[in-house]
């Protein structure tokens, strides 16, 4: 398949700390990839310097066949192709759930308010949230403002979304429907990069994983090969955890 998404060799330090150390990674149109590992293993990192949140120092990165990892492509403009959701939600407090939904489409995207509030309201239909649309995000629970950032990242039709860690914040009860939504969007043909500790989720619903262990990209598979038949002894130490 030809890679919508590449990574080539990444490197990415916060002072003495290097956190990323020459990742690479490809990622197909329509495909799931997950990326797995330990607290600090650089999941988190990973994502926020593919859509240019972060900046690397070193290597590249390849969208469409476009280098957005040169200083002079407008980073604005390469997020705008990405749809991120966060562990912490990030919805703005003092908008409602439906503005929060539609203000990139209408400021990013420049889409008419009407036409964006009727694509939002069909969306936040569909997760259940249409009775919460005018309420502000203090009175959704975490899984309803998890699912109404899941709506804002899809709002805009990116054409990768990324997804880091979403359901880390969340009581264990509320887990499962945040997952399910997410789960439908990659049966739809969604495009989806994901930090997640779910390994489950990643064994059922990833087309490929990533084994990433102190910035480097330790074992990749499928499913069944790193789930079923890790190669490595570190792969397999981790997985231990979870299926002990």
């Amino acid at each position: 398949m030809t890679a919508l998404l590449e990574a080539r060799g990444l490197y990415k330090s916060f002072g003495d700390r290097t956190v990323l150390r020459g990742v690479s990674l490809e990622l197909a149109a329509g495909e799931v990839v997950a990326v797995i590992g330990a607290s600090g293993s650089g999941k988190s990192t990973l994502l926020r310097c593919l859509n240019l949140l972060e900046p690397i120092d070193d290597g590249q990165i390849l969208l469409g066949g476009e280098d957005i990892s040169d200083p002079r492509v407008g980073a604005n403009r390469v997020r705008a192709r990405f749809g991120a959701v966060f562990q912490s939600f990030n919805l703005f407090p003092h908008l409602s759930v439906l503005d929060n939904v539609t203000l990139a489409s209408r400021v990013v995207h420049r889409m008419p308010r009407a036409e964006a509030e009727a694509k939002a309201m069909g969306l936040l239909d569909r997760v259940g949230l249409t009775g919460l649309a005018r309420s502000h995000p203090d009175r959704l629970s975490g899984g309803q403002q998890q699912r109404a950032a899941i709506v804002r990242a899809i709002a805009t039709d990116p054409e990768i979304l990324l997804l880091d860690e979403i359901t880390s914040a969340l009581d264990p009860e509320l887990v499962g429907e945040v997952l399910e939504l997410v789960a439908q969007l990659a049966a739809e043909g969604s495009t989806i990069l994901m930090a997640t500790h779910e390994m489950a989720f990643a064994r059922d619903v990833a087309h490929r994983v990533l084994f990433l262990d102190d910035g480097v990209v330790l074992e990749q598979g499928t499913p069944t090969e790193v789930f079923g038949a890790p190669r490595e002894p570190r792969t397999r130490e981790f997985l231990a955890r979870f299926t002990a």
